[in-house]
């Protein structure tokens, strides 16, 4: 999937309806989900990304994994989309990007990717 068309569809699955927040959004979580993945699932999470998303994924790649849970991770996210974004209004962005992400990756990606993230993760690739 093309780098445009990846980002059209987090906006028809309830992401932002503008495309520059749409991108912002796409950009902070799949760096802050990159950052919670371990091994080299996030180069190979990145490998099946339009080449404008694969740097979000992989940013964090070298720093400690983060542990969290699906609250801390939304509050995570929320933080990092700043301008007073609370973890519920998070929370349709994020399963707008990760509900993109689970129809374009392969099945054996998505897999491999919510193996390492607790089961309070499974609503938010919907």
């Amino acid at each position: 999937m093309r780098y445009d068309e990846f980002i059209k569809t987090v906006t028809e699955h309830g992401g932002p309806t503008d495309r520059t927040d749409a991108q912002e959004v796409t950009r902070v979580v799949l760096a802050d989900l990159g950052q919670r993945l371990t091994g080299d699932e996030a180069q190979d999470l990145a490998a099946q990304l339009p080449e404008e998303l694969k740097g979000a994924v992989t940013e964090h790649v070298n720093a400690d994994p983060t542990t969290d849970d699906v609250d801390e991770f939304l509050r995570r996210v929320a933080e990092h989309l700043g301008s007073g974004t609370d973890p519920e209004q998070a929370r349709p962005q994020v399963q707008a990007v990760l509900g993109t992400l689970a129809s374009t990756v392969s099945a054996g990606e998505v897999g491999d990717l919510r193996s390492q993230l607790p089961a309070g993760f499974a609503p938010l690739f919907d």
